[in-house]
Formats: C-alpha cells, sequence, structure tokens
C-alpha cells in the first residue's frame, strides 16, 4: 500500500520487476541493471573471474546472422496491428540487426559443452543448464526486464545469446528450461556434441512494459577437442522450416495480472558460426619464443589442421531427436507430419491421433496463454501432463499413428488444388478445429470419428468428477489423475467410434 503510494502503479512495476525476492528492498545485486544502464560501466562478476581460461590459448571467431521477424506473419499484422500501440512493439521494430556481429571468444569458454564422465555413450542426452521448472512449479515473472547474472555454464550460453541482443533470459519462464546436450561423434582426441537450447529475450526496457521474444529452440553442434583447448567448428540457430517458429507475448499495465497480448511469427535467421577453427593467440616457435602472428609480408600466419577420423558416429536427426524426447517425454511417441500420418495410418490399419495448435507442440513457440486459461497455454498443459503419462504413451504407440499441426500449415494446404486429398485432410481438420487446441481422432481417410478442445478437456478435468456429466466422460477410478483418465477415455471412444468403419 505504502510503496503504491510513494510510487504509483507503474513506479511499483519497475520497482518489483528488480526486486527479485520480493522483499521491498533493493539489494545492490538487484539494483545493478539500473546502475549499469545509468553508467554505462559493466563491472565484471564474479562468476566470471572464476571462469577466466588462460588468456594465451586458443580464440575462436564467431560470426552473427540475423533476419529481423516478418511482421506480415504475425496474426495481428491482419488488421493492421489494430489497438496495439507503437510503443509496445517499438523493441521488436528497431531489433533489425544482431548486437554484435562478430566476436572473439576463448575456446576453453566452450568446455560447458563437454560431457559428464558418465554420459560418454552416443545419443545419451545430458543437462548442460538443466530445467527448474514443472508444471506444479508454475511459471517464472513476466514482469522483468533485466536478466539475472548468469553462472557457471549459464555464462558462455548468455554470451553466445548477447550477440543477438544485450538482454537474453538463459532460463524461460516456462519450462522446460535449460539445455540439453548428447554425443553425435566421437574421435580419439574430439567430440561432436549436438545441442538444444530453450531461451528468451526481453526487448522493451521502462518506461515501456516488457516484450517478450520466444524462438521456439536454438539447436546446433559444436567439434572440440576432449581438453577443450580447441575448438573445430561451432553452429547455433533458430530452426526456420516451420511457417511460424517465435512466440512473442507484451505487457499493457503494471502489473503481473495486466492484459497480456500473445502473438507469434516467422524469423527467417538467428545463427552463429565460427569462421574457421579456434587458433592460438600467442605463437611460439621451435624455441619457445613467441612470434609475431604475421609472416614477414604481413600475411596472417595460416594453420594447417589435422583431418579428424570419427570412430562412431550417428545422424544429426538421431541425435536431434534424442535431445527433443529428453525435453519433451512426450515425444517418445513418434509424430509425424500431417500427410504422412495418413499414409501411416492406412499401411498400419491404425486410426489418426491429431492436435491442430495455433503455435508448435514441441518447441517454446507453444507457450502462449490460451483464450480461457489465464496461465500457461493449454499446449503446454497437455504435453507435460497427459500427453506424457505412461498409459496414454502406450495407447498411442499402440493403435494411433500421431501427428501435430499448426493451423497456418492446414490452412495452406486446405487452398492447394495440386494434391485433392491433402486438401480435403486439412479441410475435415479445420471443419472441427476451436482455437487453441483441438485433440482429433479421425480414420485414414481424414473422416473424424472424435474431437475435443483442450480448453474444454481443461475444464473439466479441473472440475470434481461428480460435477462432470457422466455422459460426457467417465472418469476411471484406476488412476488418480483425472485428465489422464478422461483422455484415455478419449481415445478409447474414438476407437470405439470407428470400429464399424474399419471393419
Amino acid at each position: 500500500e505504502l510503496a503504491l503510494k510513494s510510487l504509483g502503479s507503474e513506479g511499483l512495476f519497475l520497482f518489483s520487476s528488480l526486486d527479485t525476492n520480493n522483499d521491498l528492498y533493493l539489494s545492490p545485486e538487484e539494483f545493478k541493471p539500473i546502475a549499469e544502464k545509468l553508467t554505462g560501466v559493466v563491472p565484471v562478476s564474479e562468476s566470471e573471474e572464476e571462469e577466466m581460461p588462460d588468456p594465451s590459448g586458443e580464440t575462436l571467431s564467431i560470426v552473427a546472422k540475423f533476419q529481423p521477424l516478418v511482421m506480415e506473419t504475425m496474426t495481428k499484422s491482419k488488421d493492421g496491428f489494430l489497438g496495439i500501440s507503437h510503443v509496445a512493439l517499438s523493441g521488436l521494430r528497431n531489433w533489425t540487426a544482431p548486437a554484435a556481429p562478430k566476436s572473439v571468444m576463448l575456446a576453453r569458454q566452450f568446455k560447458a559443452f563437454l560431457p559428464p564422465k558418465n554420459k560418454l555413450d552416443l545419443g545419451d542426452p545430458w543437462w548442460i543448464i538443466p530445467s527448474e521448472l514443472t508444471i506444479f512449479t508454475g511459471y517464472l515473472s513476466n514482469n522483468r526486464f533485466y536478466p539475472p547474472a548468469p553462472k557457471g555454464k549459464e555464462i558462455i550460453i548468455h554470451k553466445l545469446l548477447s550477440m543477438f541482443h544485450p538482454r537474453p533470459f538463459v532460463k524461460t519462464r516456462f519450462a522446460p528450461q535449460g539445455a540439453v546436450a548428447c554425443i553425435q561423434a566421437i574421435s580419439t582426441f574430439y567430440y561432436t556434441i549436438a545441442f538444444r537450447i530453450h531461451a528468451e529475450f526481453q526487448l522493451n526496457e521502462p518506461p515501456d512494459f516488457p516484450f517478450w521474444f520466444s524462438p521456439g529452440q536454438f539447436t546446433g553442434h559444436i567439434i572440440l577437442s576432449k581438453d577443450s583447448s580447441h575448438v573445430r567448428e561451432f553452429k547455433l540457430f533458430v530452426p526456420n522450416n516451420r511457417s511460424l517458429n517465435v512466440d512473442m507475448e507484451w505487457l499493457y499495465g503494471a502489473s503481473e495480472s495486466s492484459n497480456m497480448e500473445v502473438d507469434i511469427g516467422y524469423l527467417p535467421q538467428m545463427e552463429l558460426e565460427s569462421t574457421g577453427p579456434s587458433v592460438p593467440s600467442v605463437i611460439h616457435d621451435e624455441n619457445g619464443n613467441v612470434i609475431d602472428s604475421r609472416d614477414p609480408s604481413g600475411e596472417p600466419i595460416q594453420f594447417v589442421f589435422e583431418e579428424i577420423t570419427w570412430q562412431q558416429d550417428i545422424p544429426w536427426e538421431e541425435a536431434a531427436r534424442k535431445l527433443e524426447v529428453a525435453m519433451y517425454p512426450f515425444k517418445k511417441v513418434s509424430y509425424l507430419p500431417f500427410t504422412q500420418a495418413f499414409e501411416r495410418a492406412k499401411a498400419e490399419k491404425k486410426l489418426v491421433h491429431s492436435i491442430l495448435l495455433w503455435g508448435a507442440l514441441d518447441d517454446q513457440s507453444c507457450n502462449h496463454p490460451s483464450a480461457s486459461l489465464p496461465l500457461p497455454g493449454s499446449g503446454r498443459t497437455l504435453r507435460e501432463t497427459v500427453l506424457e503419462s505412461s498409459p496414454i504413451l502406450t495407447l498411442l504407440n499402440q493403435s494411433f499413428v500421431s501427428s501435430w499441426s499448426l493451423v497456418k500449415e492446414l490452412e495452406e494446404l486446405q487452398t492447394n488444388r495440386e494434391n485433392e486429398f491433402y486438401s480435403k485432410l486439412a479441410d475435415l481438420h479445420l471443419e472441427k478445429y476451436s482455437f487453441p487446441v483441438e485433440m482429433i481422432i479421425c480414420l485414414p481417410n481424414g473422416t473424424v470419428v472424435h474431437h475435443i478442445n483442450a480448453n474444454y478437456f481443461l475444464d473439466i478435468t479441473s472440475m470434481k468428477p461428480e460435477d462432470v456429466e457422466s455422459s460426457i466422460f467417465s472418469f476411471s477410478s484406476n488412476f488418480e489423475d483425472p485428465s489422464t483418465a478422461t483422455y484415455l477415455q478419449f481415445l478409447k471412444e474414438g476407437l470405439q467410434r470407428a470400429k464399424p468403419y474399419l471393419q
């Protein structure tokens, strides 16, 4: 009350965005972002000092490539961003180039990507940055502008992502957070490590309200020596193979409960790549004397690198899938592309279990709050509860071919006159769709035999069993979790309704 009186609602909003432990006092650590902003001086943090590798080690040059979000792909562009203040989108509109197009880093800083001693098998994932959030812990505050100081293995990832924008959050507000990796190839002295990172950016600063920019994922690989003294190759990027790959959320008022606008869009390019292998920063001759890195004619000395012979390796697709399942246990069931799912269902004489939604089911562009859920999105709730529960995984693997699709992709398929069958499949799906997520069971020919909207499903499973009309879904006493029981019932009813067609 007193704070509100002293500061007003917008002042209190800024104060509480800095007051991370909510004790109504700002410690020097909490005040640091404002001090840095006003003085322009960024002190070296203790954690970075501890981590300082030998400066005479090798250095790696990295370039950032960035093409800004295509504004026309945002849903709100259809009505010309009607009712959205220009200020709200200013951070997004002004972000047209990487913050640092080129950076030189010490090779040893990449040791954070090396596997722990118990994870030396191909494709066996480990967490570089563990996820601290679950469906039970809820999610982190939207009311923040400045990332917390990175610690330990977060430092290198924070440093890399800062090449794109000065305010990366290496821990996302929603689960699954963090970074996961696995070995893709092994040689005598080198590893190829595949990785996947979930991170987001805060594009606005006070006095504007927060604007969160969450790419679906960052993925990539690094080839580095087992002692991390040499990096042969590094690449990190946001996949751009789907028509939408970024979730955006922004606040309209000075409180957590203020209205939040949500949209999704397409980012053509966001990547970091090494310009070549890491090279010694100091060069010694055979007598141990330091020599110039340029030859007498002023040309840089050329280094020759031995060819790496890989003794064991797995394909990139397999490594990426292992990382995906580590982040999302529901992906223990294969989710095929839309048209492929129907072909497989026909061949295997199974039903199609299809999820149609606004944002991706298996990356961070699905985190939008849905129409009637003030909490994180219904797609996210589904994948973290029912879709990863053991009875559901078993039944899906046994009797269904699964798929998830973006509404936008099916709308494009619907208008595709080159393949009438695919167009018809999309048509039958979209006919049943209601925002934000629709779960659909259909025959291999596209006929829908059962469907349920995620919001309705989550509403009835949050009610007491006695309050639900027994004719809608019956709760099975075998499961303590009503949502698993109800989803199981939904799948079984689909199988039942399909029987006459399948005989």
